[in-house]
């Protein structure tokens, strides 16, 4: 393995970015990088491009100009090689509403790569759905609509976590909960970029990556 190899393993880099919309320009020369273990946190006021920033991340929308690199390599380049390395939690929860959220983590595990550290029921248990997994989502509380849209992040072994406001619908206890999963996906090595009006309550050990648009 070449150094350059070594040294871009495991990261997210972004070069330059610029976004421009409805003809005014959110953010331009924006250039930042993520690391394992590793958590960016976007803040800013209401249009300040941080949903659009999300989405120019997990290669949905494209860049004015700027680069973005997984390992070194050109995420639009790479293809579905990069997807399978990330998943995506925006402000709607992504559901079906007909089926089960057994049936709903069994399409997520379809569409990327699956986790080996953890079955359905077990992921169901960690965000507070036991004895839930065979009701129809559609009758579920919105809270337990958006931990079982968490549950989707844990049954698939994507090393980026992309979040839109993740703690939505969640009360107290519930968002406190999710802080220690995401918590256990960082130091593992996982990384995670987010949008939150929630005061973040990681501990000291997670490295936090702060950028307020609102300055740029």
């Amino acid at each position: 393995m070449t150094a350059a190899a070594t040294n871009t393993a495991g990261t997210y880099e972004a070069q330059s970015l610029e976004c421009i919309r409805d003809d005014r320009v959110l953010f331009e020369d924006l250039s930042f990088g993520i690391n394992p273990g590793q958590a960016l946190v976007l803040e800013g006021r209401n249009g300040s491009g941080k949903t659009s920033l999300l989405r120019i991340l997990c290669g949905i929308r494209l860049p004015e100009s700027g680069k973005l690199l997984w390992e070194g390599e050109d995420i639009f380049r790479l293809g579905p090689e990069f997807h399978e390395h990330i998943a995506y939690l925006g402000h709607k929860d992504g559901s079906k509403l007909d089926l089960t959220p057994l049936e709903n983590l069994r399409i997520a595990q379809g569409l990327g790569k699956a986790s080996d550290g953890i079955d359905l029921e077990e992921a169901l248990d960690q965000v507070g759905l036991y004895g839930f997994e065979d009701v129809p989502t559609r009758n579920l509380s919105a809270g337990q609509q958006r931990r079982l849209a968490i549950a989707r992040l844990l049954v698939t072994d994507a090393k980026l976590w992309i979040l839109d406001e993740p703690f939505t619908s969640l009360d107290r206890k519930g968002i406190e909960h999710m802080e220690r999963l995401f918590e256990g996906h960082l130091n593992r090595g996982g990384m995670a970029a987010m949008t939150t009006h929630h005061r973040i309550g990681f501990r000291d050990e997670v490295q936090l990556v702060r950028i307020n648009l609102s300055e740029r």
